[in-house]
C-alpha cells in the first residue's frame, strides 16, 4: 500500500483561505477583533494580577465596572484614551508600534 501525502496548511494560507486576503473586509474585520480579545485579555490579567476587581480598577480609571468588563470581554471597541488610563491604573507600560511604507515607528 502507497502511503498518500499530507498536505500541511500555515496558519496564513489557511486564513487566506477561510477568512480572505490581507486588505479584504472580512479578513480586516477578523484581525482587528482578535487584537481587541488579546487587549481584553491583557488587562484582565494585569487587573488580577494586582488584585483588582473590576469595579476598584474602574474606580481608578473614572469609568463604571461595566466599561471594564466590556473591556476585558472585547465586547465594544474603547477609545485609546480609556486604554491608556487603563494600563496607567495598573502601573503597567504600554507600548505602540507602527509601520509607515515599510519604514518601523515605535512610540514608547
Amino acid at each position: 500500500m502507497a502511503k498518500t501525502a499530507i498536505k500541511s496548511y500555515s496558519l496564513a494560507e489557511m486564513k487566506d483561505k477561510y477568512i480572505g486576503k490581507v486588505g479584504k473586509a472580512d479578513r480586516d474585520e477578523y484581525e482587528y477583533e482578535l487584537r481587541m480579545e488579546v487587549l481584553g485579555k491583557m488587562i484582565k490579567t494585569a487587573r488580577q494580577e494586582r488584585n483588582l476587581t473590576q469595579e476598584q480598577l474602574g474606580q481608578l480609571v473614572g469609568v463604571q465596572k461595566a466599561q471594564i468588563s466590556k473591556l476585558e470581554s472585547s465586547t465594544n471597541s474603547a477609545t485609546i484614551d480609556t486604554i491608556l488610563k487603563v494600563f496607567k491604573a495598573l502601573k503597567a507600560e504600554i507600548h505602540f508600534n507602527v509601520t509607515l511604507e515599510k519604514q518601523y515607528l515605535q512610540l514608547v
